[in-house]
């Protein structure tokens, strides 16, 4: 080989060193990124659930990354106040990093609330929930703000819901299936009666909106009604009524929830 051609060899040209130069730092790049992604903090996770639900949800003591961790679930009543535990234990999720190529495949555990594992998959803009029953003490709703944290409710709540599809739209999310809300047992600390009742509050989700439909299924205070919840806006219509033989019990408490009807002992209920 000549001394020329020795030289060609040993040096590239300055076209061919640039090139080498960005390959290189681009795959240091490349690689930066994905060992900040893998490692990406539970507790980022908590300023994008907050700043989702404008500080009225947020998730407390995060810990783990954003592909396995866990973390407490709180609610402020309006967002400007310090949180309070709502739902009990603990909840963990695993998320498949194949969620960088548009695939989501999720799995959230609580043995203290949920009755089995939730699995969510699908892509960036459409999910699938599987079915489960999620328990809730009444006493935690206080932590939602008025008017619960004024009637101090107690008993016991099971949301139950069956396959759900959602689908976001527009940076909204379109909601459709099926939720049965179970609430045992209710007692408030306003009322001399206790129990006052258990309840059913069926809704069907259709898009952005939920149909109501509420009924008791014993009392002393019965209660019914329709509404819908659209737009995180509730419209509801219904009565309450005390029980033959406890009217004069519940009176004062029922004349806190609404304005008399057209009959002496119902109570209209209603939100607009």
């Amino acid at each position: 080989m000549s001394l020329v051609g020795a030289f060609q060899t040993t040096y590239s040209s300055p076209g061919q060193s640039r090139r080498a130069i960005i390959i290189w730092s681009l795959a240091g790049l490349i690689s930066i990124a994905f060992t900040v992604l893998a490692f990406f903090p539970a507790a980022w996770m908590m300023v994008l659930v907050e700043s989702a639900s404008a500080g009225r949800f947020t998730l407390g003591d995060a810990q783990g990354t954003l592909w396995r961790g866990s973390a407490f679930i709180g609610a402020s009543p309006d967002g400007n106040h310090p949180a309070s535990p709502l739902l009990p234990g603990r909840f963990s999720w695993q998320l498949s990093p194949m969620l960088l190529l548009g695939v989501v495949d999720a799995r959230l555990e609580n043995a203290d609330a949920l009755s089995k594992p939730v699995s969510v998959t699908g892509n960036w803009h459409q999910w699938l929930v599987s079915p489960a029953t999620i328990q809730l003490p009444a006493e935690r709703l206080v932590a939602l703000g008025a008017p619960l944290n004024t009637l101090q409710p107690s008993g016991q709540m099971k949301l139950a819901w069956q396959s759900l599809q959602l689908t976001e739209q527009g940076g909204k999310v379109d909601v459709g299936g099926t939720m049965d809300l179970e609430i045992d047992n209710l007692s408030s600390r306003l009322s001399p009666v206790k129990p006052l009742g258990s309840y059913n509050l069926a809704l069907n989700w259709q898009g952005s909106q939920a149909a109501i439909q509420l009924a008791s299924t014993k009392g002393p205070m019965l209660l019914s009604g329709f509404g819908l919840f659209k737009n995180g806006h509730l419209q509801f219509k219904g009565t309450a009524r005390a029980q033959v033989g406890q009217e004069q019990k519940l009176a004062n408490f029922l004349n806190l929830l609404g304005q008399h009807g057209n009959e002496k002992d119902v109570i209209v209920l209603e939100f607009k």
